[in-house]
């Protein structure tokens, strides 16, 4: 599979942001300063002095000093100000990003490459003295922590019933193995074309239906193994590169889709309305906190694309009123903001997402929407 990584900033998100930077609203119990520390992502910091940390850029923006707001490092400092009236944040980096004096030796930075340094070190009597090239390889903090979502970039997938069932099978296992691993044989029915070398094998998973309407969704199309076509035909011949667990007989097997990986996702609102539900959680867990995984009910066919924040309200309880007229009148509470989510992965019908914040415990069925 040939991936594509993306690395920066969205330029069609930034562009919107134009329109939304008059209604920026800051946390009112945003710190004067803070130091960023190993582990923290640009979201968690933006959230510390927004209310909406996606309008974080509007913050950045008439600051010359920063030029490239992406480039932050742990023990970096930075610094809430009002300057003309205007709330901005200002970079103080730490001490291993300190400039050179000019007694200090020549020093050449990455920076000072990429927009075009010429000049050169000459030593009081004409002779042409060296200079230091200095990278920094110490990593920048990312924009969202993408360690949380990486094993769900391109396996598990959602898909219709037809694509699951009309894919083709695992009959049988070279050598006579019950199960098979990295190194075996499949044996698998039908694959007289061949669309691909590289094919993935899959097992049927969970079945997302609407909390709603009980319609089915999309099924889960759980990753077991990578496999390499060696012979084509009825049955056709693969061999397993890479297992996650033992292959099966039964086991559905599809071409390995070049799928664009994204790493560095730009939270914005979605342009029009959205209203879900949370139906499912990923990765082997069942509590739902801050950098789970889930599934919620709206896809791409709902205008959801990647990157897309909605906001997590907890359903109220149903209680008992002994004090109304009616007596026992069953009152329902209000839904409670609980965090927020941002969607990495949408399918035509349902979509990946990433909890970026929890309030409070999250659950399934937790209703989502836009703010």
């Amino acid at each position: 599979m040939a991936f594509r990584t993306f690395f920066g900033f969205i330029v069609s998100a930034l562009f919107c942001l134009n329109t939304w930077a008059e209604e920026i609203q800051i946390n009112p119990a945003h710190p004067e300063q803070y130091t960023v520390a190993k582990g923290d992502s640009l979201w968690e910091i933006s959230g510390k002095f927004l209310n909406h940390p996606w309008q974080w850029p509007e913050l950045w923006r008439n600051n010359s000093q920063i030029k490239n707001p992406n480039l932050i490092y742990p023990g970096d400092t930075i610094y809430f100000a009002i300057v003309n009236g205007r709330p901005q944040l200002s970079l103080s980096r730490s001490g291993q990003y300190a400039q050179p004096t000019a007694d200090s030796p020549c020093v050449i930075s990455d920076e000072d490459v990429r927009n075009g340094r010429t000049e050169i070190n000459i030593s009081p009597t004409g002779k042409l003295l060296p200079c230091i090239r200095e990278t920094y390889i110490k990593q920048a903090i990312e924009l969202i922590p993408s360690d949380s979502i990486v094993q769900f970039l391109t396996s598990p997938k959602v898909v219709t019933e037809n694509e699951l069932n009309q894919a083709p099978y695992v009959l049988d296992i070279a050598g006579e193995h019950l199960i098979a691993g990295a190194g075996d044989r499949l044996y698998v029915r039908p694959i007289p074309q061949p669309y691909s070398l590289l094919y993935t094998v899959y097992r049927s998973g969970s079945v997302f239906t609407s909390p709603e309407t009980g319609e089915i969704l999309g099924y889960e199309a759980k990753y077991i193994a990578d496999a390499t076509l060696q012979q084509i035909g009825d049955p056709a011949t693969l061999s397993i590169s890479k297992s996650n667990s033992e292959i099966r007989r039964g086991d559905r097997v599809m071409p390995k889709a070049e799928d664009e990986v994204i790493l560095n996702y730009f939270p914005r609102p979605p342009e029009k309305s959205v209203s879900g539900s949370i139906i499912s959680v990923l990765g082997g867990v069942s509590q739902i906190g801050l950098y789970n995984v889930v599934v919620i009910d709206k896809g791409a066919k709902d205008g959801l694309l990647a990157g897309h924040e909605l906001v997590i309200y907890q359903l109220g309880n149903s209680v008992k009123d002994p004090f109304n007229l009616i007596k026992n009148d069953i009152v329902k509470l209000p839904d409670e903001i609980a965090g927020k989510l941002m969607v990495f992965r949408p399918f035509e019908r349902v979509s990946y997402a990433l909890i970026m914040e929890a309030n409070q415990a999250l659950h399934i069925l937790d209703k989502v929407k836009t703010h």
